[in-house]
């Protein structure tokens, strides 16, 4: 645990290039897709390493060497977040989160290695869009 803690942090000191800072709504229960990707295009599977972690550093999600790694996942995102595979060699690294809780809410930070670029995602969580307009109606 204190060298993976101790490997982010060092990694974090290398990083020079920043994704522009997102923010992103989801609805309880539901899903959304926390958008990451490179501008570099044509990437080679086994170059592709791509680690997302949340708003206390917990794993979220690996991408190793162009695979999916979930071995160090924090179990409060197991069967709960996927990628899209067939994007990663077009520099696509979003990841879709499924059902949304209140815990959910908070930044979030895609790391791609190859590149030294770092995606951050604020993630706002809302009440569901069907209790949303039931309250609307009621207000009329």
């Amino acid at each position: 645990m204190i060298f993976g803690c101790c490997f982010i942090c060092a990694f974090l000191v290398l990083i020079n290039k920043v994704c522009l800072q997102v923010t992103v709504e989801g609805f309880i229960g539901g899903s959304v897709v926390l958008p990451c990707s490179s501008a570099e295009r044509d990437l080679k599977l086994q170059d592709i390493n791509v680690l997302w972690r949340d708003k206390d550093s917990e794993t979220m999600y690996d991408i190793i060497k162009g695979k999916a790694s979930v071995e160090r996942q924090d179990p409060q995102y197991k069967n709960r977040a996927e990628t899209f595979p067939d994007e990663y060699e077009r520099g696509n690294f979003s990841i879709k989160l499924i059902n949304l809780n209140y815990t959910d809410a908070g930044e979030f930070s895609c790391f791609i290695i190859h590149t030294d670029d770092l995606c951050t995602i604020q993630l706002i969580i809302k009440e569901s869009t069907e209790e949303k307009g039931n309250k609307t109606t009621e207000q009329e």
